[in-house]
């Protein structure tokens, strides 16, 4: 019998990760064989807060992240042809979602395993809920371009977009180019378009608030090197 791929969601912040995970997720964890993670020091850190008491020594861990060759990932899956059941971590949020892991969801797919997702905290979702914005029409579009230019026509595409379609807009950007992103939305966007701008959800400095472009220009907030999920709509 085929073991089973669970999709591990982990803390958003160094709050108590209790606080945003359900009460049966470490016994599910204790239960798993193997581990597929982006990172191994920062896993075993999180399992150590969550109470995780197996010898951290004895389980094989497998690292997934942009340096892992794809012929790789079918190896990490191995195991659950075994019968072993196999937990796949995000850094952050999770798994497969804005994070590298869904393409080993895929593989499990087509070997025909079972995925098991497990609840826990999404960043976007939860951005989303928070804005007041549209919530039955929504896109996620993850970065967008690093060139000024390239960004700025974007930028205007999707604001078109959520005009035309009343659809919320959704991106993330690299905590230490979140400063930039925003100087771009407010440089761009038509002073009414909304933005909202959820930073640090779950930590004790979280900040999540909707206004104008317009407002927004009196009063813009240092986002450097914090998660940010911004929003526009109309």
């Amino acid at each position: 019998m085929s073991g089973t791929l669970y999709l591990l969601p982990t803390a958003l912040s160094t709050a108590n990760p209790a606080d945003s995970l359900p009460a049966k997720f470490l016994q599910t964890v204790e239960q798993l064989d193997e581990f597929i993670v982006e990172n191994i020091k920062t896993t075993r850190r999180f399992l150590r807060a969550i109470g995780f008491n197996k010898d951290f020594d004895q389980i094989p861990y497998h690292v997934l992240n942009k340096h892992t060759p794809t012929e790789d990932i079918a190896f990490f899956l191995e195991g659950a042809k075994n019968g072993k059941n196999i937990g796949l971590f995000t850094e952050a949020g999770v798994p497969g979602i804005a994070d590298p892991g869904a393409t080993v969801v895929e593989t499990a797919h087509r070997q025909n395993l079972t995925v098991k997702p497990l609840s826990g905290p999404s960043s976007i979702f939860m951005a989303l809920a928070a804005s007041g914005f549209n919530g039955q029409n929504f896109a996620f579009n993850g970065y967008l371009p690093i060139d000024a230019k390239k960004r700025k026509e974007k930028i205007k595409q999707f604001e078109q977009r959520l005009l035309k379609e009343d659809q919320t807009q959704i991106f993330i950007e690299a905590p230490y180019r979140n400063n930039t992103l925003l100087e771009a939305f407010l440089d761009t966007c038509h002073p009414e378009t909304r933005l909202c701008i959820a930073s640090e959800i779950t930590a004790e400095d979280e900040f999540i608030k909707t206004l104008s472009v317009k407002a927004w220009k009196k009063t813009k907030p240092n986002l450097h090197k914090k998660n940010t999920v911004f929003l526009l709509y109309k």
